[in-house]
């Protein structure tokens, strides 16, 4: 309970509410905001295989030395440590869903990275529409990818419980969403559906969000990835800059006793350090979705949501939020109104 305690403390539930008239009629896709990297990462199942998808090396050693190999996948693939309600308190509003099927798991769909998750789907979402129905004026996008193992049946049964625990908060892919036209519409969904088939059946879905990420344990690499990426500009509509540090088999080796987690903290300076001066907008340098892994370490979302007023004619200082905030972190061809 303190740990839930202080997340609300120090979040920013309802920031988007308040940003100022003058970023009300503004594309989304032309402000800045916070995304958690693998968003349902903090309830991975221990005692799940691993996924299929994985390299055989690591499945054969699941199956040889289950218990070594799946503590070892969890250490390393967990990045964030809350459910989303909370990571939502502290102003993520771009949440990266990996959704799988398990072998044996009848026809419930979980979440994944590297193993299988604890909490199954349609629990996850249901709890993000009680959240969204607490914080009407707050615009979540919500990513779902990856898809391992499952059928069409699955994608058909997925997309209509998507469409019925959202209901009329779904905002549909044939708009240019801002701030205010969403409120108009009582709209607080954009769901990114990373699968062509869907997307042509259902006019609510999205086409898959860019993700911009250098696959790499250095944070030096990873900011020069971003860098030289925005350099050659950005995508028209939707796309997401990973701030997310990747693993890869000889860093694991090489780091027996470290984790995602203490890996992150060590690169978080520089890493915050690139978001703080970047500036959201539709020029070749405007950065939109920033993800990060472990948002409630750091000042990862404030910083992130500061960057909107860097948009304002004249400077102007941010409105107080109701508490301080200590805490971390496609489709359209349309530009910026």
């Amino acid at each position: 309970m303190e740990d839930k305690q202080r997340l609300v403390d120090g979040g920013d539930p309802d920031w988007m509410s308040r940003l100022p008239d003058e970023l009300l009629d503004v594309p989304l896709w032309n402000l800045a905001i916070p995304g958690s990297h693998d968003s349902m990462s903090f309830c991975l199942d221990v005692s799940s295989p691993v996924l299929r998808s994985e390299p055989c090396l690591l499945r054969v050693t699941d199956k040889l030395f289950p218990c070594f190999t799946r503590t070892c996948v969890y250490r390393w693939a967990t990045t964030q440590l809350s459910v989303l309600s909370d990571q939502c308190d502290l102003g993520v509003r771009f949440l990266d869903l990996r959704i799988a099927k398990k072998p044996a798991g009848g026809s419930s769909l979980f979440f994944a990275h590297g193993i299988y998750t604890l909490m199954t789907v349609k629990e996850a979402l249901g709890d993000l529409a009680a959240w969204l129905d607490a914080h009407p004026k707050e615009i979540v996008l919500v990513c779902c990818s990856h898809f391992e193992s499952l059928t069409d049946e699955d994608h058909a049964h997925l997309v209509e419980f998507i469409t019925w625990v959202f209901r009329r908060k779904l905002c549909s892919s044939q708009e240019t969403p801002t701030l205010r036209s969403c409120w108009s519409k009582g709209e607080q969904v954009i769901v990114s559906y990373d699968n062509q088939q869907m997307i042509l059946q259902h006019p609510e879905l999205w086409a898959g969000i860019p993700y911009w990420y250098a696959d790499s344990p250095d944070p030096k690499k990873v900011v020069g990835y971003l860098d030289e990426q925005m350099h050659k500009g950005r995508p028209a509509g939707f796309y997401v800059s990973g701030l997310n540090l990747t693993e890869d088999a000889p860093y694991v080796v090489l780091h027996p006793l470290q984790s995602m987690r203490k890996m992150t903290s060590k690169a978080l300076s520089l890493l915050l350090r690139w978001a703080s001066v970047q500036r959201p907008g539709p020029g070749p340098g405007g950065v939109n979705i920033i993800c990060c892994d472990f948002v409630d370490i750091s000042q990862f979302c404030s910083i992130v949501i500061d960057l909107n007023y860097k948009r304002l004619s004249v400077a102007a200082p941010k409105p107080v939020a109701s508490s301080s905030s200590t805490a971390a972190c496609s489709h359209s061809n349309q530009t910026d109104a």
